[in-house]
């Protein structure tokens, strides 16, 4: 009898821990524990190294065209400031560019104007040339030229990380279990937007100012510096040279009259002692 208990032991323990195994198995799991909110970070991450990406270093191209941004002034001094902004005009319609502005005004000494274009950046040695054969005399012109090609191979770089981070939250959507995260992956992917549609437009800034150049061209009439007279003009004149003179006038007695304090004691004390000296 004790020789059949010792036997049924083993066997027992066998067949307990099948059925123990056996209703481990067929009980429900657990349920999951809510996303913190940390989930999209890193949920990102982990989608990063399946997929791997190598962090935020995405391979740019760096063999990019040089963005230059050309600009310049200059001041003409024309017979006809009406007939020369027409001829501007032309001038930048012909060269493959545009007039941005124009302004006209009338002064004391003439008509001027200001008008400001554009020009292909690769004709804008060509529109000086054309510009200052429109001038009787050119007083003032000044040139500047800026790389902006590195932070345009950096706004680049930064584009194409954004890309691929949003590329990566579109797909953890798809992922998302539970409102809160479809919320915060959508509120990542906001920001991301408004990121890269503020590199994008920076972008186009720097093309398109690199590749049309900026030229501001002042317009004045020498023969106006010698306007014609007329009696009114010099009553004017003396009126304001006379109001000018009795202003100096005014203004000295004022001062006179706060330092008195000053003046007036040392001028008794030189009075007495030159009347001390005479006796």
């Amino acid at each position: 009898m004790t020789k059949r208990f010792k036997f049924l032991i083993p066997l027992l323990l066998v067949l307990t821990l099948t059925l123990t195994g056996a209703c481990a198995s067929a009980m429900p799991s657990p349920s999951m524990p809510e996303p913190s909110e940390k989930w999209a970070g890193d949920a990102t991450e982990k989608y990063v190294e399946e997929q791997g990406y190598p962090g935020r270093e995405i391979p740019v191209d760096l063999n990019v065209e040089r963005k230059i941004v050309k600009s310049g002034r200059i001041s003409l001094e024309v017979e006809s400031v009406v007939t020369t902004m027409g001829e501007i005009a032309s001038i930048a319609d012909e060269l493959g560019g545009y007039v941005v502005s124009s302004d006209k005004y009338e002064t004391d000494e003439g008509p001027s104007a200001n008008m400001n274009i554009r020009i292909p950046v690769e004709k804008f040695d060509q529109a000086f040339d054309r510009l200052r054969q429109l001038a009787i005399d050119v007083p003032h012109e000044s040139t500047d030229s800026m790389d902006v090609t590195e932070e345009y191979v950096d706004l680049q770089a930064r584009l194409h990380n954004l890309q691929a981070t949003e590329s990566q939250y579109l797909a953890l959507l798809e992922k998302a279990e539970s409102v809160e995260d479809t919320i915060q992956v959508w509120r990542e992917l906001s920001n991301i937007r408004e990121q890269i549609e503020q590199i994008e437009g920076r972008m186009k800034y720097l093309e398109r100012t690199s590749d049309m150049s900026f030229i501001h061209i002042s317009l004045s009439e020498p023969g106006a510096l010698a306007g014609p007279w007329s009696p009114s003009n010099a009553i004017r004149s003396a009126i304001r040279g006379l109001v000018t003179f009795l202003r100096g006038i005014v203004t000295a007695l004022i001062w006179i009259g706060i330092f008195c304090w000053i003046w007036i004691p040392a001028l008794v004390f030189y009075l007495r002692r030159r009347r001390k000296s005479r006796m």
